[in-house]
């Protein structure tokens, strides 16, 4: 058998890498909204920006069932720092008045310890996808 053959085994076919990324994507959506059911403060405001960059991380995943991990990590920690950094603007913060979907998606208000805390999402899906 050659690597290629054997690589080729190994790598989920697309349409499984979808379907378990939708339901990955699906129990992040729960876990942060049981974080905020049930954490305060600090806990809830980070665990809730690392969960969010696992969505994207998933959401890639389910988009583009091929992208490699890393690729698909760096991809969803770039879309959280760019949303971040947008943050500094003020479109967000009016899109956010104006709706709850936005508020949720974009944020209001730049905080720096939030990169820190989108690269630990970001992290947290590249090993979970290279273990599994």
């Amino acid at each position: 058998m050659r690597d290629d053959d054997a690589t080729r085994r190994r790598t989920p076919a697309p349409t499984c890498t979808r379907l378990a990324a939708a339901v990955a994507a699906v129990v992040i959506v729960g876990a942060g909204l049981a974080l905020r059911a049930v954490a305060v403060g600090e806990v809830a405001k980070y665990g809730g920006d690392a969960l969010y960059t696992l969505l994207l991380f998933a959401l890639v995943l389910v988009a583009a069932p091929r992208t490699a991990p890393g690729r698909a990590a760096v991809l969803a920690l770039a879309l959280s720092w760019a949303v971040e950094f947008l943050q500094l603007t003020d479109g967000p913060a009016y899109l956010a008045g104006q709706s709850t979907a936005a508020r949720l998606v974009l944020g209001s208000t730049f905080n720096a310890p939030d990169l820190f805390w989108y690269a630990v999402g970001a992290a947290a899906g590249w090993l979970a996808v290279r273990r599994a």
